[in-house]
């Protein structure tokens, strides 16, 4: 049996999620604030959920650990990103180890079952790291700033965005596998010996023709019929 295309498009889908969204979780670069009124005007800082940064563009100097004079990590957005988007990690790696013992892989036939929980696992990740990402954009303009600050989105809040879509179509696709348990149980069942033991023509249901259709046809086998509807079937 072969692996269906949806558990295929799971499986390749959520690892890539889990990658971006791991990448967008760990770099610092949620916000990116330029322009900056005491500052150069190639200095650029950069905000995350875990670390701030600035970087001189000109001779692409960068320093981590900026302090946080603005109690930027004591807002909610970034305080419930920081508890929900690791949590989201830890729910994937969860959803796809058990995402691998229900699809195909080394058995004769995938556990359609297994793979649709997997498959509810990795929506609900998708989910998580989704609320902080789309929380975070809608207050981006209202989060702490120094003054005269450009703000735009970072690289980070792009990739966390990403990552979420692709974890929740990827776990949609592995759902769709309780489709197939539905359908098996709906399957009516049918005893062993009824169709082997009494042979094609003994089944109630069949249609069994009293007449010999063939009678005479050997003995005519060189006279061809002049009617044009006559056919041999």
């Amino acid at each position: 049996m072969r692996t269906p295309t949806a558990m295929i498009v799971g499986m390749v889908l959520c690892p890539c999620g889990l990658l971006l969204t791991f990448t967008g979780t760990v770099a610092p670069n949620w916000r990116q604030v330029s322009h900056m009124s005491n500052q150069p005007i190639d200095f650029v800082l950069e905000q995350g959920i875990w670390d701030i940064c600035g970087e001189q563009q000109s001779s692409h100097d960068r320093l981590c650990g900026q302090a946080d004079e603005l109690g930027y990590f004591e807002q909610v957005p970034v305080r419930v990103a920081q508890g929900m988007m690791p949590t989201s990690l830890a729910l994937t790696l969860l959803g796809l180890v058990v995402a691998a013992l229900g699809v195909r892989c080394w058995q004769k036939e995938p556990r359609h079952l297994l793979a649709g929980v997997a498959g509810l696992m990795l929506l609900l990740s998708g989910l998580l790291s989704l609320v902080p990402a789309s929380w975070y954009t809608h207050e981006l303009w209202a989060l702490p700033a120094p003054d005269g600050g450009t703000l735009v989105a970072g690289y980070s809040l792009v990739l966390s965005y990403l990552g979420s879509c692709l974890e929740i179509l990827g776990g949609l696709a592995l759902a769709l596998s309780f489709h197939h348990c539905c359908k098996e149980r709906r399957a009516p069942k049918l005893p062993p010996s009824s169709s082997l033991e009494a042979g094609p023509w003994s089944t109630s249901s069949a249609y069994c023709n009293p007449w010999n259709v063939l009678e005479g046809e050997r003995d005519r086998q060189d006279q061809r019929s002049t009617l044009p509807c006559d056919s041999d079937l």
